[in-house]
């Protein structure tokens, strides 16, 4: 079963992949979400479509939460993914990002993709990212590993936070954009360098492969996340809230990395005041 779960999910993504790749050069607004610097096009409406009609297709009893169908804001999106667990509908849950990096994707900037996740009685069981603009293809089935284009992946090896690549947001929202101001003035000092690339699935995705050494955010929604947490799990990373508990569909304040400074990462920004 997961299998055929994972051979929809990917070629879900590919179809929507191919969407944003054919419109790459930019696209235009449509309208803003909470505030003015959370952007929506008419391109994610299609490619979310695109999604749910190939997920759909095949598994017709199974139930879907896109982040188009979400009212603006933290709240709605809370109360969004805590409906769907609690509605009892279906076993099976698929959560999509249509595309996770909208503002890159306006402007023409090549880091833009889907996040795919299929949840099994409230627990992630398939992820898959798509990297259109690179064709890479990262994929995990819970207990069967992560890949990317069908090549086995893991975590990079650094050991302690001074060799640390660390990625994080520059979020929309005002209370999450303060933390990650106080996350960024204690994390520099200590880490080899920080990257802010506007898509958390991309960042999630090299965290699984080793090209960043981690990657946190104060506050993400389930369809950013879903599918990146079980693809890092599954390269033999680590991913838990910021206070360091076990990750949930419910989790907002995310930290994911190789495992070895997750631990110095999460103690940084703590004493920081980021919790």
């Amino acid at each position: 079963m997961l299998q055929h779960v994972l051979a929809v999910a990917i070629d879900a993504s590919r179809k929507a992949g191919d969407i944003i790749l054919g419109n790459s050069e930019g696209a235009e607004v449509s309208k803003s979400k909470e505030n003015s610097r959370d952007l929506l096009t008419l391109i994610d409406s299609l490619c979310e479509a695109t999604i749910r009609e190939t997920v759909l297709a095949t598994f017709n009893d199974h139930d879907f939460l896109g982040e188009e169908d979400v009212s603006p804001g933290k709240a709605a999106s809370a109360a969004a993914i805590d409906g769907k667990l609690a509605n009892g509908g279906s076993d099976w849950l698929w959560i999509v990002d249509p595309i996770d990096g909208t503002t890159n994707f306006v402007n023409g900037i090549p880091i833009s993709m889907p996040s795919v996740a299929a949840a099994y009685k409230g627990e992630v069981v398939v992820g898959v990212i798509y990297d259109p603009h690179r064709d890479e293809l990262f994929a995990a089935t819970k207990g069967m590993g992560a890949y990317l284009n069908n090549e086995p992946i893991k975590v990079g090896k650094a050991s302690s936070i001074g060799d640390a690549i660390v990625a994080m947001g520059s979020p929309p929202a005002d209370e999450s954009m303060q933390m990650s101001l106080l996350g960024v003035k204690a994390l520099m000092p200590k880490v080899r360098t920080i990257r802010m690339l506007g898509s958390a699935a991309l960042m999630l995705a090299w965290v699984a492969n080793g090209r960043l050494t981690c990657f946190w955010e104060y506050d993400l929604n389930s369809w950013d996340i879903a599918a990146g947490a079980l693809i890092v799990k599954e390269a033999g990373g680590k991913f838990t809230e910021l206070d360091g508990s076990d990750f949930t569909l419910r989790t907002r304040k995310i930290c994911a990395s190789n495992g070895k400074v997750h631990d110095e990462v999460l103690e940084v920004l703590n004493e920081a005041g980021v919790i």
